[in-house]
């Protein structure tokens, strides 16, 4: 039984296998949390995209608490990187804050700008990862650089729309 349920917990915190990856567990696992963006855009009414998200959101984050005593205890780490349910809802910051563009551009952009932010750690992420291991610290600091990725989207989106380059970086309706 207990094997079960570590098979059940190992499948979970590593974003369905994802985050086993030898190499950029993070970035690997990620990626649901783009599929996750993907099948609510593509299977859901427009209306409900945001609240579905943001609902994902919660219930990742609420599984990252409930599964990072284990995950520190199964890999021997405060911060453990094959547990990438932070990946997941921090990137899942970006869909349910932007709007702009078509979904290939948010997924794409989000994605990229997502994973180089969690990479560099601009503070407060920075001091919250090193500081705090418990499961608000996994998981704040790419909470926070999912609200990054999204800014510097705005950002990219008003240099767009100034420079006339709006089908180059957001497709505007």
């Amino acid at each position: 039984m207990k094997k079960i349920q570590t098979n059940i917990n190992l499948l979970i915190g590593s974003a369905f296998g994802l985050g086993l990856s030898p190499v950029a567990p993070g970035t690997f696992g990620a990626l649901l949390g783009v599929l996750l963006h993907v099948l609510t855009v593509v299977f859901l009414p427009n209306n409900l995209h945001v609240f579905v998200l943001t609902f994902v959101l919660i219930l990742i984050i609420i599984t990252n608490h409930l599964l990072t005593p284990w995950a520190q205890e199964y890999w021997k780490s405060g911060d453990p990187g094959h547990f990438v349910l932070d990946e997941v809802a921090g990137y899942l910051v970006v869909p349910i804050l932007f709007h702009q563009g078509e979904i290939w551009q948010i997924a794409l952009w989000g994605f990229l700008l997502f994973r180089i932010l969690d990479i560099i750690k601009i503070p407060p992420a920075r001091q919250i990862d090193r500081h705090m291991k418990n499961s608000w610290g996994i998981v704040l600091d790419d909470i926070i650089s999912g609200g990054y990725a999204v800014l510097l989207m705005y950002f990219l989106l008003w240099i767009g729309q100034k420079f006339h380059l709006e089908h180059i970086l957001f497709t505007v309706n």
